[in-house]
């Protein structure tokens, strides 16, 4: 059975950082693309990062570009994000799923590959 739990979220001042987690079972992660998303109130989910599979390589959306890193430790089957420069504007509740990315010129569009999702995580910044 495919499960995501994600952790670390919290409320949090403009300006600063939190680093969410992701404990992943159920397959394999280090055959499947990695991706958070976020969902904010009234808004359509929005896929923000991805790690691939092969060779790690990183997509990230335009809005946390420079700002957000993902990464991944597949001997454990967690996926990390970093965020720093926190702002209103991130407040969501984030998620993280397998993922794939489509490219959209001239920007790569995060999409799930998959209908699975954990609970999420709340990120609130607020001052």
């Amino acid at each position: 059975q495919v499960q995501f739990v994600e952790s670390g979220g919290g409320l949090v001042q403009p300006g600063g950082s939190l680093r969410l987690s992701c404990a992943a079972s159920g397959f394999t992660s280090d055959r499947s693309h990695m991706g958070w998303f976020r969902q904010a109130p009234g808004k359509e989910r929005e896929g923000i990062a991805c790690i691939t599979s092969r060779d790690g390589g990183t997509y990230y959306a335009n809005s946390v570009k420079g700002r957000f890193t993902i990464s991944s430790d597949n001997a454990k089957n967690m996926v990390h994000l970093q965020m720093n420069s926190l702002n209103p504007e991130d407040t969501a509740v984030y998620y993280c799923a397998t993922a794939r990315v489509r490219y959209e010129p001239p920007n790569f569009i995060i999409v799930p590959y998959s209908d699975y999702w954990g609970q999420g995580t709340q990120v609130t910044v607020s001052s």
